[in-house]
């Protein structure tokens, strides 16, 4: 007889929830815009307690400019039950490097930490040159929870 296996679901503390964001760099940006809410998936990096990443101007630059509540998700998907997620709850922020001194670090930490993933960003050899506005996420909250099948 065929032994059923049932998934145990469990919250992942913060330390496995930083480590799931340090090793991916695919996440979706969820936002409000006019009366839905969207999603975006973006590539990121975490650094610091931040979630630093490219957009280029658009409709998702303007309305994230009139509410910078956002969350993000990052998923690893191993099978059905076999999974973990991270929800990060925080604030964006368009970041420019002509705004206070603070600012401007913000924005150049942002510019390394991108740099790490696509070393040509914001240079004539980035291969997508659209996407020239930085942004920073900063984590307020944090949450994590996956499934496994697994006895351990």
């Amino acid at each position: 007889m065929d032994t059923l296996l049932r998934p145990t679901f469990k919250e992942l503390d913060p330390a496995a929830c930083h480590a799931l964001l340090a090793r991916n760099h695919v996440g979706r940006l969820a936002f409000a815009h006019g009366a839905l809410v969207d999603v975006q998936p973006v590539h990121y990096v975490l650094s610091d307690g931040w979630i630093y990443g490219r957009i280029s101007e658009g409709e998702k630059v303007q309305a994230l400019a009139h509410n910078w509540r956002v969350a993000f998700e990052v998923d690893e998907i191993d099978g059905l039950f076999e999974w973990r997620s991270v929800v990060v709850h925080g604030g964006f922020y368009l970041l420019s490097p002509n705004g206070t001194p603070s600012e401007a670090t913000r924005w150049q930490t942002a510019l390394e930490a991108v740099r790490t993933l696509i070393p040509g960003s914001l240079t004539d050899q980035d291969p997508v040159p659209f996407r020239n506005k930085l942004f920073g996420v900063a984590i307020q909250q944090l949450t994590g929870r996956m499934a496994t099948t697994s006895a351990d």
